[in-house]
């Protein structure tokens, strides 16, 4: 097997270290070949996916990334960091084994004092780097929590439970995220040599809940400019709607009943310009053809109902089918497409009401705002699913080519 280039500064200082010493010494310390290809894929990797000064997407840092390994070198290092990550009872029993004090002393007599604290130099600055990557991943899933929240707080309780048993759709996403955060960066981040990594003073600042408004004040402004761009990318016209609305509600004395009318219109003409009726009615029959009230007749046309747009919408007419589990039999729509296409549709209906009843009052305008919201963050997140998706079957055309 062909080692990677040693002392490469994308690669791993622990991978460096092993590299260096005898197959036995390697072994003893449980530094086999696996545990050091996996460890430098690992680090490769995060680096590359928080290189914010290449003009690359991830998507083409990642690709280049594995392009310095071997074929079989990437299928070792991806075995072996999956095996650990899937598999609870190993990975802590792997985890303990360094950090348990007998390893400590074991190393310590093993290695001498001065290589042992390369070692231990070593560790610290691959975790310092595995700690910002994760601390970015955490807070880049932040505007999706604050979509989700902002998304479900349209639907009554009565639709919640329509959709799942469980308590799911009563968790406090948004602070759960906050939460996380904060205790991450008191056990790992603020014990590790940031110095080390690419860590900017945003990412040392410590989210608190006691911050959670100002701080979802700020992401829901990156939801609402992350909604426009992925709905400029369907229809420009769609954004200038958004926008009309929010003027409306602004400046004008008529402005409830406009900016409701404008979001009726766009939801309707998102879903008329994505797929035609003929279309849906193709796709609910195909994919969901025991789920009901998909489809209604009208002068003795079947029809679908806004429902069954508003699932061919967020699956972007893609296949229903997956694998069940003990949280999902994988019949019917999934649960975070089921929820999407409801709040769309329960959106519309709220809008209704404001739509020729409308007092002008700052209550209303509230209502209406928060509809707004709710709306912003389905779109995101329907949009961003199914570019995912898409990007997904792209790349495994891809690979199988």
């Amino acid at each position: 097997m062909q080692d990677p280039v040693v002392g490469n500064a994308r690669r791993s200082r622990l991978a460096e270290f092993a590299r260096h010493l005898d197959p036995e010494v390697r072994t003893a310390l449980h530094f086999d070949d696996a545990a050091i290809i996996g460890a430098d894929l690992l680090i490769s990797m995060c680096r590359a996916l928080m290189d914010t000064d290449s003009p690359q997407p991830w998507q083409d840092r990642l690709e280049a990334t594995f392009e310095e390994f071997d074929l079989e070198e990437v299928e070792t290092g991806i075995d072996y960091t999956l095996a650990r990550m899937q598999d609870k009872d190993l990975a802590i029993s792997w985890l303990d084994s360094f950090k348990g004090l007998n390893y400590r002393a074991f190393a310590l007599r093993l290695l001498g004092a001065a290589d042992f604290r390369r070692l231990v130099d070593a560790l610290k600055e691959d975790g310092a780097i595995v700690a910002l990557a994760v601390r970015r991943g955490l807070r880049a899933s932040m505007p999706f929590a604050v979509a989700w929240s902002d998304a479900v707080s349209n639907m009554t309780e009565n639709q919640r439970k329509a959709v799942s048993k469980t308590d799911i759709l009563g968790l406090e996403v948004v602070k759960m995220v906050i939460m996380a955060d904060e205790a991450f960066g008191k056990k790992f981040v603020s014990t590790l040599p940031m110095q080390l990594t690419a860590a900017t003073a945003d990412d040392l600042a410590g989210w608190r809940p006691d911050d959670m408004t100002e701080i979802v004040t700020n992401i829901r402004q990156r939801v609402v400019e992350s909604s426009a761009k992925r709905l400029e990318r369907e229809n420009s016209q769609l954004v200038r709607k958004i926008r009309g609305a929010k003027d409306a509600l602004t400046h004008s004395e008529d402005g409830i009943s406009q900016a409701a009318n404008s979001l009726i219109e766009l939801i309707d003409r998102i879903m008329r310009e994505a797929f035609t009726k003929e279309e849906v009615l193709a796709w609910a029959e195909a994919n969901l053809p025991d789920e009901p009230l998909l489809t209604h007749e009208k002068d003795g046309n079947v029809l679908p109902t806004k429902r069954a747009e508003a699932l061919c919408f967020v699956y972007r007419s893609g296949p229903t089918a997956r694998d069940a589990n003990e949280h999902d039999n994988g019949q019917g729509p999934s649960l975070i497409h089921d929820v999407l296409a409801r709040v769309i549709v329960t959106t519309r209906t709220s809008l209704q009401k404001f739509k020729h009843d409308d007092a002008g009052t700052q209550e209303e305008k509230d209502q209406l705002f928060s509809l707004l919201a709710g709306l912003e963050g389905a779109l995101l997140l329907g949009l961003s699913i199914s570019q995912i998706g898409a990007k997904r079957d792209q790349l495994l055309d891809e690979l199988e080519a």
